[in-house]
């Protein structure tokens, strides 16, 4: 409670800017589905110049939690159809990649400097950052944790840029081509957007998904404070002797 209490006060924008991220993709899919709505023929048949400007905007939009990466792939899907998958995959390295060195530029290491003063968790945090692609993976593979919040997380936290940018394209790759397949055998944009019918083979990889990222962080965060009260009671062992 202390912890909490304190990084409340220490780092009232970090957290401000966390809760925004959380907000934020909801407002953008709602402005992108107008816009689509009123555009319905907006990205038919574009010429590379304009794939090009497409890519470079989605970026920027899932950097700054405009919008759900679900959402741009069902889209880029439905639009570009299997052409454009390679420009998604590389759309999202630039969203991971920009959005670490904007977490880490604004956050400044305000925030393990305050997890320096409470050891237990400061000692978790850095186990867990030797775990570092696995825990990226992990909250990669969740279809329910936002992307932005996540990359702001998880750069703030110290994770590695390159094994950050590695692990978040591998684990997001197997969510990421299903959407995309069922974005190119949809009918219409809007409803794609509003409910994307998965059917039942698309809600059991979803809940496979979800429980593979939850098992597996649990089990790594729990492995991490378990190593950290082994490295305490060692440390009191050898104080007493």
């Amino acid at each position: 409670m202390a912890f909490l209490k304190e990084l409340f006060h220490q780092n009232k924008s970090t957290l401000a800017l966390l809760v925004l991220l959380a907000v934020m993709p909801l407002i953008g899919d709602s402005a992108l589905a107008w816009v689509l709505h009123h555009n319905r023929e907006l990205l038919v048949h574009p010429t590379a110049w304009q794939m090009l400007l497409y890519f470079i905007v989605v970026a920027i939009a899932m950097t700054l939690a405009l919008t759900h990466t679900t959402v741009v792939v069902l889209i880029t899907a439905f639009y570009f159809d299997w052409a454009g998958f390679p420009g998604m995959l590389l759309t999202y390295m630039l969203a991971a990649l920009f959005g670490h060195m904007l977490a880490t530029s604004l956050d400044k290491g305000k925030l393990i400097r305050l997890l320096e003063s409470f050891p237990k968790a400061h000692a978790v945090m850095h186990e867990l950052r030797g775990d570092s692609w696995r825990l990226v993976l992990l909250t990669r593979l969740s279809p329910v944790l936002p992307f932005a919040l996540i990359t702001f997380i998880l750069a703030v936290v110290g994770v590695p840029r390159r094994q950050f940018l590695t692990a978040s394209v591998v684990g997001m790759l197997p969510r990421t081509v299903f959407f995309y397949w069922l974005g190119t055998k949809a009918q219409d944009v809007l409803l794609l957007i509003q409910d994307p019918e998965t059917g039942t083979a698309g809600k059991v990889l979803v809940a496979l998904l979800l429980a593979v990222s939850a098992f597996g962080l649990y089990y790594l965060f729990t492995r991490a404070l378990k190593r950290v009260l082994k490295k305490g009671a060692e440390n009191d062992l050898q104080n007493d002797s």
